[in-house]
């Protein structure tokens, strides 16, 4: 289904900033967590697996969200190469919200860690404990943590330069 105006529905909107806030967030708290000693570490730890579960049930939700009530049309004076470039920026972003918490949940899973969501409510293991995989996983995480954050400083610079530069309704439709 496609959007009947030019704004992103209330909901979507309100999805939209919700994440941007716990995906920022998200992602101080990993670099926090990886450049300190304890007992901050602990605490970090235990606010970053939680808040990453939130952020994989709002991804579907959001995703849930763009499916019913589409998106409102881009600029048609838009270049087809920047059109091209806003659908798969966003085909990114859908990608890694959803890759993140997967791999950083199958992560924990093959280091034998547990997924600890609120006193003794755990998530189960997704992978098989494995060493050699949580080291993989461990990069891969690390990497797509750098790839989101590019994305998202790419996302915010489009973003004002369809506020400032070209004026259009793009940035409008999301606030």
């Amino acid at each position: 289904m496609s959007s009947t105006g030019k704004r992103f529905s209330a909901a979507q909107r309100i999805v939209h900033w919700f994440m941007a806030v716990m995906i920022v967030a998200m992602l101080f708290i990993g670099i926090g967590m990886v450049s300190t000693l304890k007992p901050q570490y602990w605490t970090l730890v235990s606010i970053h697996k939680p808040l990453g579960a939130a952020i994989f049930l709002l991804v579907i939700l959001r995703l849930g969200l763009r499916l019913w009530k589409g998106a409102p049309p881009l600029p048609l004076d838009l270049p087809r190469w920047q059109a091209a470039a806003a659908r798969a920026s966003h085909l990114m972003l859908y990608g890694l919200m959803f890759a993140m918490p997967l791999v950083g949940w199958s992560m924990l899973s093959a280091g034998g860690y547990p997924v600890v969501l609120w006193g003794p409510m755990r998530l189960p293991p997704i992978a098989p404990h494995n060493d050699q995989l949580h080291a993989v996983l461990r990069s891969a995480h690390t990497w797509l943590a750098l790839l989101l954050f590019a994305t998202i400083l790419m996302h915010v610079a489009a973003a004002l330069f369809h506020a400032l530069a070209r004026k259009d309704d793009v940035f409008e439709s999301m606030t």
